[in-house]
């Protein structure tokens, strides 16, 4: 792919025909991330300014296996609809699993949350930070997909914080909201409470 890689790194593409629409599929070797990221991409974004872009963080419990502890899987489906339904945007897959503990670390955490801890308090307790994700990677790939500007499928300001403090020009938030159940209501309620996640329709970012 010439013109998205740095000298002598590799970019894989291909199309990728899925339930909710037909993306292309860009993975991006490790000399040009820290881990297998990958990004979907709809349309032509090279150059365009405002692309709605969701960076989504791996959850295998959520987006794979159903887990309704989470919205994630929600979110993921959502996301793509949307850009689909645009006709172009980026969802970018990052590998930071259980808000950057891995995997194994949030079944600790599942267990501790079982005990009544909620996510937040989960994570604390095992010695990590309530979030530990980090946004460079995703901005770097938003830089090498050649989008100009942005506009962000979030609730998460800190998400956005974290593209604007990489260099990346956020124009706007575009919502994502979904229907909390009896599993996961508590788990919402902690990301708006203790993450300051926005859980209503508000979709301007300043």
């Amino acid at each position: 792919m010439s013109g998205m890689s740095d000298a002598h790194e590799e970019i894989a593409v291909a199309n990728l025909p899925t339930r909710y629409g037909d993306f292309k599929v860009y993975g991006f070797s490790a000399g040009i991330v820290d881990a297998e990221h990958v990004a979907l991409v709809k349309g032509a974004v090279r150059g365009r300014d405002r692309v709605a872009v969701r960076i989504h963080s791996e959850c295998l419990t959520g987006d794979v296996l159903g887990s309704r502890r989470c919205d994630c899987r929600a979110q993921l489906e959502s996301s793509l609809a949307m850009i689909e339904k645009t006709g172009s945007g980026v969802l970018i897959y990052l590998r930071q699993e259980g808000r950057g503990i891995g995997l194994f670390n949030k079944i600790k955490a599942y267990h501790l949350q079982e005990l009544g801890r909620d996510t937040v308090e989960a994570n604390l307790e095992l010695g990590f930070a309530d979030d530990g994700r980090t946004y460079h990677e995703a901005a770097r790939l938003i830089r090498l997909l050649g989008v100009r500007s942005v506009r962000v499928i979030t609730n998460n300001l800190a998400k956005i914080e974290g593209l604007r403090q990489a260099g990346i020009l956020v124009e706007a938030r575009i919502p994502l909201i979904t229907e909390p159940d009896e599993h996961n209501a508590r788990y919402l309620e902690t990301k708006a409470e203790k993450l300051g996640h926005l859980l209503g329709p508000d979709v301007t970012v300043r």
